[in-house]
């Protein structure tokens, strides 16, 4: 018999070791059979839920800076933050760390972190990046919209005008990053949505005044209603074009003027 045995799922043994996958790998490797190291499931939840946990507090600490709980400049003390959060120190340096890299949040050796103030070039530059690639999708959108999915939209432009009127900041937010979510679902680029988000999320937009004063917010809500019947009408330009107008107008610093 030979000192190569094959088992019946086409491995092949060696004496002393055993071909085996750990859960999770691509590959099959030679494993002891004295000093097997194998993946547990203890250790595969502990790892998602270590990833779940600093996307939890990582998702929160973004919306608190965004909607102006922590301002342009302040700083971040992680004890405060655990407490706030209900978490542990360790999670909470993980989110910081997360957001360093999403240009949220700045790194200060020796010092902490404290939450990142984009200057006003820099404000611009982000906006007519995503004015750009925003009125790009317009024509994919178009293209690809279902009718559950307009009626979901047309949903989410009444939510916001509601919240115009009698929300908080907070609310006027969410509702607004939820119209834009709907906005862009139908798009069969992944990739420019995830790009688009990422790039919304560099600059805090509540924080830095994106509606300060009412007569925006209701222009902005005006502006969601238009983005909608062009929808309906299929008209892809006007679509690219409100858009392009929606996102420069709220970068404008004299827009109340």
């Amino acid at each position: 018999m030979s000192q190569f045995a094959t088992v019946s799922d086409k491995k092949t043994i060696v004496p002393g070791f055993t071909l085996a996958k750990k859960q999770g790998a691509r590959h099959y490797q030679w494993v002891g059979q004295q000093h097997k190291i194998a993946e547990t499931a203890e250790g595969t939840e502990d790892m998602a839920h270590r990833k779940s946990a600093l996307v939890h507090v990582a998702n929160r600490l973004a919306m608190d800076i965004n909607t102006g709980e922590f301002q342009p400049g302040s700083w971040l003390k992680q004890v405060e933050l655990a407490e706030r959060y209900q978490c542990t120190r360790s999670e909470v340096r993980r989110a910081l760390d997360q957001l360093v890299i999403e240009r949220l949040v700045q790194h200060v050796p020796n010092r902490g972190y404290h939450v990142y103030t984009p200057d006003e070039q820099q404000r611009r530059n982000i906006s007519a990046i995503r004015a750009i690639l925003e009125s790009a999708s317009a024509a994919d959108i178009v293209e690809h919209i279902q009718p559950q999915q307009l009626d979901t939209l047309r949903q989410c432009a009444e939510l916001f005008d509601h919240y115009t009127q009698y929300g908080t900041l907070l609310e006027q937010y969410e509702s607004n990053l939820a119209f834009h979510r709907a906005l862009l679902a139908p798009c069969s680029n992944l990739d420019m949505i995830e790009l688009i988000f990422e790039l919304r999320g560099r600059v805090p937009s509540a924080a830095l005044g994106q509606w300060n004063s009412h007569a925006r917010i209701v222009q902005s809500s005006e502006e969601h209603f238009a983005m909608v019947a062009a929808i309906e009408r299929k008209d892809a330009a006007a679509l690219a074009q409100l858009l392009r107008l929606h996102i420069l107008q709220e970068d404008n610093p004299r827009r109340h003027g």
